[in-house]
Parts: C-alpha cells; structure tokens; sequence
C-alpha cells in the first residue's frame, strides 16, 4: 500500500506543479501519479480503455494525498476537474474517510479569488468524501511548512 501519493495534473511530469509536492514532501516515500499518462474520460462518457478505476484505487490504497494542479484560465486545470467529476456517482459520500488531503497549486500571478476558488473546491472535495483537509500550498515555503504537519 502506498503510504503517500501525489496526484499530478500537470501535463509536465517535473514542472512546477510536482516541484510544489517535492518541496512538500521533502524526505518522505511518496508515489507519482501523473494523470496525462492516464485515460479519463468526461463525465458520463463510457469507454473500455477508460482509466478512472486505476487512479481511483491508487487513491483509495493511500494514506495521504496530495492533489497537485497548474492555474489554467484562473482556475484549476482540466486534468484535475476532470477527475474531480468523475468521483461524483462511482465514489460513495464519505467513503475516502482515514485519508487525509493536500492540495498544491501554482500559476504566475495568480489573484486572491483564483486561488481562494481552488482551495474552496478542493476542501469541499475532501469534505464530501469523508478526507481531512490538510491545506492548501501555492509556493515553495507554503509547501514546505505545510509538509511538516504530514
């Protein structure tokens, strides 16, 4: 079972947004999801190679996550949104309880409302499915100092 996994929605493997959750988890094991190396389709959409399972049992398989996503159009990334739908129906109220939530989010220049946006969609997330919220990091030093409450 994987203790720590860092859900990346960046289309760069080794970008700015996994460079956020490397700050945050300096010296700990954690695995590397990176979710443009999955297939996950739109809400509602069926297809045989769809992936959505495989991400999903990861997460349920992990103590602590740690969702990362880069700012696109003031707002969480596609990747993320995506998956973030696909939870609602197969994912039961509550049932990711015993896990606990990070979230790191990046974008150059980003205003107060885009990142409060991100940090209120993603702690309702948590909040929905039984997590607890561990907070949000928008820089190195925040993702940092928020690594130290894992």
């Amino acid at each position: 079972m994987s203790k720590i996994l860092f859900v990346n929605a960046s289309p760069n493997h080794d970008g700015n947004t996994a460079a956020l959750a490397k700050a945050m988890l300096a010296g700990r094991d954690y695995e590397q999801l990176d979710l443009v190396d999955y297939k996950i389709y739109a809400y509602g959409q069926r297809f045989d190679d769809d992936q959505f399972d495989e991400v999903l049992q990861k997460i349920q398989q992990a103590q602590v996550v740690v969702m990362g996503s880069p700012m696109y159009w003031h707002n969480i990334c596609g990747l993320m949104r995506n998956l973030l739908d696909r939870f609602y129906g197969p994912v039961g109220s509550g049932s990711l309880a015993g896990r606990k939530l990070y979230f790191v989010f990046q974008g150059a220049a980003p205003e107060k409302w885009m990142l409060d946006a991100g940090e209120f969609t993603m702690s309702r997330f948590a909040g929905l499915y039984g997590m607890d919220w561990g907070g949000m990091a928008t820089t190195t030093s925040e993702a940092k100092k928020l690594g130290q409450t894992i």
